[in-house]
C-alpha cells in the first residue's frame, strides 16, 4: 500500500492536525511550501480552529472584540492570558485606605478574562465571598482593554459581552494596564493613556467618528498620551460639552452637565496605586503532596484561608492569608514540621485519645452537632497522623485558654479519608477542620457581591 502524505488528507483533517500545533510550529510549518503557507496563514479556518480546540469549552471564541478582531490575534492574547487562571496573592499592602483582599482568582468569561477578589465570610460559615475586581479584554480594533472595579460591586454577566457594554459612570470602573513579568508574576496599574469617555454612549462614538481635531485614532478606545494621568486634552473635553449642549438636542444640557461632574469626580479621585500580584504555584493537593495548597477553616468565630506549602527537604509549612497590615498573617506560619512522617492506622490508644478529646472547630448548626461535637461521615474518618511542631499567634481566646509558648508548641495534623485534613496543639482541646477552597478550578461555597 502507497503511503500518504499530508497534502493527501482532506482540509478539514489537515486542520485538525495543525491545530494541535503551537504557533511557534505553525509558523515553522508554513516555510514548507507555499501551499501550506496558504494554509497556515488562513485565519478564518486554521486559527479559528486553534482557538476553538484550546479553549472553545471554557469562552466564547467568536464573541471576542465583537467578532471583528483576527484568531491569529485572539490565540497570541489568550496564549498569554492562559496563565492567570488560578489563584494569586498580592504583594506588598494594598490601596491607601482601600481594605481589599489579598488573593485574587481568574476565571473565564463568555469574551473577557475576570479577576475576582476573594475573601472569607464573616457569617461564621464556610462561604466565601467573590467580588469582581478585574477585567481583561480586546476591543473590536484588536486592543487589549483591561479595567478595575473600584469596590467590587460592578456586574458583568453573559448579556454584558462586549467591550461597549462596560458602564464607566460614577467611576466605578477605572482603565488600567496589567504588566507581566514572567509567568509568576504581574502588575497592575491605572492607564496613562485610556480616553475617559462612556463607550456606550452613541453620541459621543458618532463625534469621535466626526471631529477632525480630536487626537483619538477613529474609533479606538485607546486614546494618546496627555498632560495630567488619564485625561482628555482640553480642547477635546470642550468640544464634547459643546456637541452635548448642541440646542438641537433636547437632552444636551443635562448631557453635559453629567459629563461634567463625571469628569470633575475622577480629578478628584486618588490615583489607583499600583498593585503586584504574585503566583500561587500549587494551589491544589497531589498524590505525592496531600496538604499543599489553599484551604479554609474556621479559627475561633470566623473564617479563615490557609496556605500549605512543602519544601525541598520534606518540610510542610502552613501560613494564613491575611492582609499585610495584621501581625504575623504573612510571615510566620501557624504550623510547621520539619520531618512528614505519617503514622498509618491502626493507632496507639495514646493518638486515638489525642484525636477523640478534642472538639472540632466547625459551622455552628443547630442539626448537626451536640455540645461542640460533629458526627463524621465515613469519608471524615482519620486515616493518617503527622505530628508539627509549632505555631506563632495561634491564640483563640475564650475556646482553648493561652498556650504558655506558642513558638515552641507540639501538635498534630490529622489527615481524613476524604482527603481534607484538621489540625490542634496538645495543650488545646480543638481540632481546626479545613475543606478546599476550590474544586476542578470553581470556587466552593461562593457569595458573590453585586451592585446596592
Amino acid at each position: 500500500m502507497d503511503s500518504l502524505s499530508f497534502t493527501d488528507f482532506p482540509e478539514d483533517v489537515q486542520l485538525c492536525i495543525l491545530s494541535f500545533l503551537s504557533h511557534y510550529e505553525i509558523a515553522t510549518f508554513a516555510c514548507t511550501s507555499k501551499r501550506f503557507l496558504s494554509i497556515c496563514t488562513n485565519d478564518s479556518k486554521l486559527w479559528f480552529t486553534m482557538c476553538v480546540r484550546r479553549w472553545g469549552s471554557n469562552t466564547q471564541i467568536s464573541k471576542w472584540g465583537n467578532g471583528k478582531i483576527s484568531y491569529r490575534l485572539l490565540y497570541k492574547t489568550l496564549n498569554e492570558w492562559e496563565n492567570l487562571i488560578g489563584f494569586w496573592r498580592r504583594s506588598g499592602p494594598g490601596n491607601i485606605g482601600i481594605l481589599s483582599p489579598p488573593l485574587l482568582f481568574f476565571e473565564w468569561g463568555p469574551s473577557f478574562l475576570t479577576g475576582y477578589r476573594v475573601s472569607p465570610s464573616t457569617n461564621g460559615t464556610y462561604h466565601v465571598i467573590k467580588a469582581p475586581f478585574l477585567w481583561m479584554s480586546l476591543s473590536p480594533e484588536g486592543q487589549i482593554v483591561n479595567f478595575i472595579d473600584s469596590n467590587g460591586r460592578a456586574e458583568l454577566s453573559g448579556e454584558f459581552a462586549s467591550f461597549e457594554d462596560f458602564d464607566f459612570s460614577d467611576n466605578v470602573l477605572i482603565p488600567v494596564d496589567v504588566s507581566f513579568i514572567g509567568k509568576t508574576y504581574f502588575v497592575v496599574e491605572e492607564s496613562q493613556s485610556f480616553a475617559y469617555s462612556s463607550c456606550r454612549d452613541k453620541k459621543i462614538k458618532e463625534f469621535k467618528r466626526s471631529s477632525s481635531t480630536t487626537s483619538l485614532h477613529g474609533e479606538d478606545v485607546i486614546g494618546e498620551k496627555s498632560g495630567s494621568s488619564g485625561s482628555l486634552p482640553d480642547r477635546l473635553m470642550s468640544e464634547i460639552y459643546q456637541y452635548f449642549a448642541n440646542p438641537t438636542s433636547p437632552v444636551g444640557d443635562r448631557a453635559s452637565r453629567r459629563q461634567r461632574r463625571r469628569e470633575k469626580e475622577r480629578q478628584g479621585r486618588r490615583k489607583w496605586e499600583p498593585e503586584h500580584f504574585v503566583k500561587i504555584i500549587n494551589c491544589s493537593p497531589s498524590p505525592s503532596r496531600p496538604l499543599q495548597g489553599l484551604w479554609k477553616g474556621i479559627c475561633g468565630m470566623n473564617l479563615e484561608f490557609y496556605l500549605v506549602v512543602y519544601d525541598d527537604v520534606g518540610g510542610i509549612a502552613c501560613r494564613r492569608v491575611g492582609n499585610s497590615f495584621e501581625r504575623f498573617s504573612s510571615y510566620a506560619p501557624v504550623f510547621w514540621t520539619s520531618n512528614a512522617t505519617l503514622i498509618e492506622s491502626p493507632f496507639s490508644p495514646e493518638e486515638e485519645y489525642l484525636y477523640d478529646s478534642r472538639i472540632h472547630l466547625r459551622p455552628l448548626e443547630a442539626d448537626n452537632h451536640i455540645h461542640g461535637h460533629f458526627p463524621l461521615t465515613e469519608n471524615e474518618v482519620v486515616c493518617q497522623i503527622l505530628g508539627i511542631n509549632s505555631s506563632y499567634n495561634l491564640v483563640i481566646p475564650d475556646v482553648a485558654g493561652t498556650t504558655t509558648n506558642p513558638r515552641n508548641v507540639e501538635g498534630r495534623i490529622w489527615q481524613y479519608g476524604d482527603g481534607t485534613f484538621g489540625f490542634g496543639f496538645l495543650p488545646d482541646n480543638f481540632i481546626i477542620d479545613l475543606k478546599h477552597i476550590a474544586n476542578d478550578g470553581c470556587i466552593l461555597d461562593t457569595l458573590n457581591l453585586s451592585r446596592d
